[in-house]
């Protein structure tokens, strides 16, 4: 073999040169984009405020909704009382 056959050719080096360019800029750019998505997620969801207020929101609802069930059973319980009185009065009779 002689020696200009195992040399790459000149123009092959020339683009394996610019190809490794362009990998560089692509880097670079992939890099700076990061940064910038690594910046942007640091922050507080803009959403956050409006989800703590829904969820202020469903607890007053709940807390609502448990004394409203509390206040029926006593009033259940207060019926089933006069109903047993009132049974006991019929049968006492």
């Amino acid at each position: 073999m002689s020696k200009e056959q195992t040399k790459p050719s000149e123009s092959l080096v020339q683009d394996l040169l610019a190809e490794r360019r362009e990998l560089k800029v692509a880097v670079e750019r992939l890099k700076l984009e990061l940064a910038d998505a690594g910046a942007g997620a640091g922050g507080p969801d803009p959403r956050l405020r409006e989800l703590q207020e829904e969820i202020e929101r469903l607890r007053y609802q709940l807390a609502s909704a448990r004394a409203e069930a509390t206040q029926l059973r006593e009033e259940r319980d207060e019926l089933r009382s006069g109903i047993e009185r009132a049974l006991e009065q019929l049968t006492a009779e």
